[in-house]
């Protein structure tokens, strides 16, 4: 089974052995970061450095004249990945015989939310979530389009092909940095209440399901009172429909449904125009089409007819994975992705049996997240367990 690992570009460039060490994995594909968020890594066997912070989302190669005069727009990186560090970790990758697919971040990003504020989520209490750009605004929409368009699609002959993460709702759950907010366990049905979005667009799309938005809003916060004092229970979008009602419910997820297919249909339909033939086009996704964050919540179906196939997360079990094998057709991708950071919450050492429970499932390849974050020893068991994979 074909297997990739993801890298960011900073993994590479500056580590001339890095290219040759990844292709010893047995991996025959590195699907490398060009558009990302913030973070703080470790490079474990850079000969440079330890940490790298980036201090902001950013496109990690120089963005290109169609931004001009645009707001909002790309940043671009700091020193953390100067110049063109995508194209240049991307040739020396392609050098070392691994293909190149590209790593798309695109509604995730707090520096947008934080100097654009009103594109960003707004609870029903008012509150607004920097990192989360609102995916109803249609400026916002031309913004992850165009930037898909760019990000996914390298100019020259690295990149064969694109995964795209958080092509869709974003909403409360976030990787902050020290974040506070797990004092109250919301459960699946209070973190779908509280990523509800209440910024025009969104009141605007309510209007047309139905919905009074103020009315809305109120039904929300009535519904989290019990939540806040650890009273309600249940999980699931019939703990939802509990909260607020079976009408009101659907009638959110219709809204935030339709919001989602169309940008998905629209982002895909972006890239194929600016990639050549045969570009693959991948989603990180969730089978459950009422989820939202970086695994993007689809309908399977729907989902298999726009994209080549889906990235599943699936550290933990493969289960999320049979409603994409069940409307699966010949030729479409639907890749596991497996931790392989042990320190992470991976489990590189059972990384084989991992595997073949995916394969039965209905995995046609692997994706091995991170191989730049982990450590000798959980390569080690990579290498081994890619050793003996069909």
């Amino acid at each position: 089974m074909r297997a990739a690992a993801f890298l960011y570009p900073w993994d590479v460039v500056g580590d001339p052995d890095a290219p040759a060490r990844l292709a010893d994995l047995g991996i025959r594909q590195v699907t490398l970061a060009s558009a990302y968020h913030s973070t703080r890594a470790l490079t474990p066997r850079h000969p440079r450095h330890r940490i790298v912070t980036a201090a902001h989302a950013a496109v990690l190669y120089p963005p290109g004249e169609r931004w001009r005069g645009r707001e909002p727009r790309p940043y671009a990186a700091g020193d953390w990945a100067p110049g063109d560090a995508y194209g240049e970790a991307a040739r020396a990758l392609r050098d070392a015989g691994l293909d190149v697919h590209s790593w798309v971040v695109l509604a995730h990003n707090s520096r947008m939310g934080a100097e654009h504020p009103a594109t960003s989520v707004v609870n029903a209490y008012g509150d607004r979530y920097p990192w989360a750009p609102c995916i109803a605004q249609p400026s916002t929409r031309a913004y992850l389009t165009a930037l898909a368009a760019e990000a996914a699609v390298r100019p020259g002959e690295e990149t064969r092909g694109t995964e795209l993460e958080s092509c869709g709702w974003y909403g409360l759950a976030h990787l902050h940095a020290h974040d506070k907010i797990a004092g109250v366990a919301l459960g699946e049905a209070g973190q779908y209440l509280m990523s509800l979005c209440f910024c025009g667009s969104c009141r605007a799309g309510y209007a047309e399901q139905g919905l009074d938005p103020a009315e809305l809003a109120g039904a929300v916060r009535r519904a989290l009172e019990p939540v806040w004092r650890g009273g309600h229970e249940g999980e699931g979008w019939p703990a939802v429909e509990q909260l607020v009602g079976a009408d009101v419910a659907a009638a959110t997820r219709a809204w935030r449904e339709e919001t989602a297919r169309t940008l998905q249909e629209t982002v895909v339909a972006a890239v194929r125009a600016a990639a050549p033939a045969g570009f693959q086009v991948l989603l990180h996704a969730d089978p459950v089409s009422y989820r939202c964050g970086a695994d993007a919540g689809v309908d399977p179906g729907h989902i298999l007819s726009v994209a080549d196939g889906v990235v599943v997360p699936c550290t933990g079990g493969a289960h999320l994975l049979e409603p994409f094998a069940a409307r699966a057709g010949n030729g479409t991708v639907l890749a596991a992705n497996l931790t392989v950071v042990s320190g992470m919450g991976g489990s590189p050492a059972t990384l084989a049996a991992d595997a073949a429970r995916a394969a039965e499932l209905g995995a046609t390849e692997l994706r091995l997240y991170h191989a730049g974050l982990a450590s000798d020893a959980d390569l080690a068991h990579v290498t081994e367990a890619l050793s003996h994979a069909e």
